[in-house]
C-alpha cells in the first residue's frame, strides 16, 4: 500500500484531471455551468450479473464494486459526454436460471449499454444468447471455459460462438496444464487424484489439466464427484486416500473446496489440495484450507502490479476494509471497456439509442487499454490478450504468491 502522502498527491492529481475536462464555462447540450460535468442527454447504464449473496458472495460483491469505482471515476473525468453513468447489479446467486432472470431484466432497460459478468461459467452459457439477442456487449472479468467464446472444439476447430461476449481474463485450457506443470515438475506430485463438482468450469478446468498430467509423466489415479451442496465427503475421501495420490485436484469452488480439505486432513490424507481460481479466495483457507494448499488464478497478483495501484488505492478509499477479491481488477477493466467502447460509439455528441448498439459491439471488440491488470485487449474470439497466471500457496494461514507467468508447453 502507498503512504498517505502518496495517496494524497493521487487524490490532487485526479481533481486536476476532472477540473481540466469539466471545469470550463462551456457545456455540451445546455448542461449546468460551474465545474460540473454536463449529463443533460440522460443517464446510461453498466449492468452488473454476478452472486450477490450465498455462498459466493464475497467474489461478487467484489465484481459489482470494482464496476461501481470504474463508473463513479467515468462520471467524474465526463468520459461520456452529455450523459451520467451509473450500475444496476442484478444477483444471479451463482445459478443458471437466475442468471438468466437477471439478463433478462436488463435485456428490456433500452438504457443498457453493457454487461459485466458473469462469474460463473455455468451462469454466462445462459446469459449470452439473451445478451446477444439484444446486442449488449457482455464482459466477463471471471470465466474462463474456452468454450464460452470458442466452442467445444476449442483446440481443433475454434469458432466465435457469441460476438457480444468477451473477458478479460484467461482460460482453462492454459490455466489447467499450468497448475499440471506446477505439480508435476515443481512440486513434484507424479501421482494426483481428481474431485470434481460436476458444474461446467470445475470439469472444464480438471479435464485440462489431466491432459497435461499424463503429458508429462504423471498419472491420474482416480476421479470423484461431489455435489456443490455436499457438506459430508468421508465416502469421496476414503475412495480417494485407498489410491495413495500424492496430491488432489479439486475442480469447483471454494465453498467445498475448503471444508473438503479440512477432512481430507482429519481421515489422514495429508497431501496437498490444488484447484483454479475459483478457490483462490481467503474464504477457502477459514473453511478449512490447509497449510501447503495449492490455487491458481488469473492475472498476476494484483498487489504486485503498478498498473493496479491507483485501483487498488481507490478501492480502499471507496469501500475500506472490504475486499476486491479475486476478480475486482478484471472486473473494473471490463468495466472499462464498456465505458471506453461507448464513449467511441458517442464521440462528436451523439445520442444513444438502439441503433447504436452495432457500432458499440465494435467499438468493445476494437478496445485496447492500459488496465489495473495490464493490457486488456481482446482476439477475434474475444477472448483477453492478456495469458498471465499465478500459483498461490497457502502459507501461514494466507495465500502467498509461488510462481508468475505464462504457459509454455
Amino acid at each position: 500500500m502507498r503512504k498517505h502522502s502518496v495517496k494524497s498527491a493521487a487524490i490532487v492529481g485526479a481533481s486536476l484531471l476532472v477540473l481540466a475536462a469539466c471545469g470550463s464555462n462551456k457545456t455540451e447540450g445546455g448542461g449546468t455551468t460551474g465545474g460540473s460535468c454536463d449529463t443533460s442527454k440522460g443517464t446510461l447504464t453498466v449492468g452488473v450479473v454476478a452472486p450477490l449473496s450465498g455462498n459466493l458472495s464475497a467474489l461478487g460483491v467484489g465484481i459489482k464494486q470494482s464496476a461501481e469505482l470504474a463508473v463513479d471515476e467515468a462520471n467524474k473525468k465526463c468520459t461520456v459526454p452529455g450523459f451520467k453513468l451509473t450500475v444496476s447489479a442484478q444477483d444471479d446467486e451463482a445459478n443458471p436460471a437466475k442468471g438468466a432472470q437477471a439478463a433478462t431484466k436488463l435485456s428490456t432497460d433500452p438504457n443498457v449499454v453493457g454487461v459485466v459478468g458473469t462469474l460463473n461459467s455455468s451462469v454466462a452459457q445462459t446469459v449470452q444468447p439473451i445478451l446477444r439477442d439484444k446486442k449488449i456487449p457482455q464482459v466477463s472479468p471471471a470465466n474462463t471455459n474456452p468454450s464460452l467464446t470458442r466452442g467445444n472444439d476449442f483446440l481443433t476447430a475454434p469458432k466465435r460462438q457469441f460476438d457480444n461476449y468477451f473477458r478479460v481474463c484467461t482460460t482453462d485450457d492454459l490455466q489447467g496444464p499450468y497448475a499440471a506443470n506446477y505439480l508435476v515438475e515443481k512440486a513434484g506430485k507424479k501421482k494426483i487424484a481428481i474431485i470434481t463438482d460436476g458444474k461446467t468450469y470445475g470439469e472444464g478446468l480438471a479435464a485440462e489439466l489431466s491432459k497435461q498430467v499424463s503429458k508429462k509423466g504423471g498419472t491420474i489415479v482416480g476421479s470423484e464427484k461431489v455435489g456443490e451442496k455436499d457438506t459430508d465427503f468421508s465416502g469421496v475421501i476414503s475412495k480417494i486416500k485407498a489410491l495413495n495420490p500424492e496430491a488432489v485436484y479439486y475442480g469447483g469452488e471454494y465453498p467445498v473446496a475448503g471444508p473438503l480439505s479440512k477432512q481430507m486432513a482429519s481421515a489422514g490424507l495429508n497431501v496437498p489440495l490444488m484447484g483454479g481460481d475459483g478457490i483462490f479466495d481467503g474464504k477457502y483457507i477459514e473453511l478449512g484450507g490447509k497449510e501447503g494448499d495449492l490455487a491458481t488464478s488469473v492475472g498476476a497478483p494484483t498487489e504486485s502490479l503498478a498498473t493496479a495501484k491507483a485501483f487498488v488505492d481507490a478501492y480502499k478509499a471507496k469501500f475500506g476494509k472490504e475486499d476486491y477479491a479475486a476478480y475486482g481488477a478484471f472486473s473494473y477493466d471490463a468495466a472499462n471497456a464498456i465505458i471506453g467502447g461507448l464513449a467511441k460509439t458517442l464521440e462528436g455528441g451523439s445520442a444513444w439509442d438502439e441503433s447504436k448498439r452495432d457500432a458499440m459491439l465494435t467499438n468493445v471488440g476494437a478496445y485496447a487499454g492500459s488496465g489495473a491488470t495490464g493490457e486488456v485487449k481482446f482476439d477475434q474470439y474475444g477472448d483477453s490478450t492478456n495469458k498471465v497466471l499465478t500459483v498461490y500457496q497457502v502459507t501461514s494461514a494466507k495465500w502467498k504468491d509461488v510462481q508468475t507467468g505464462t504457459f509454455t508447453g
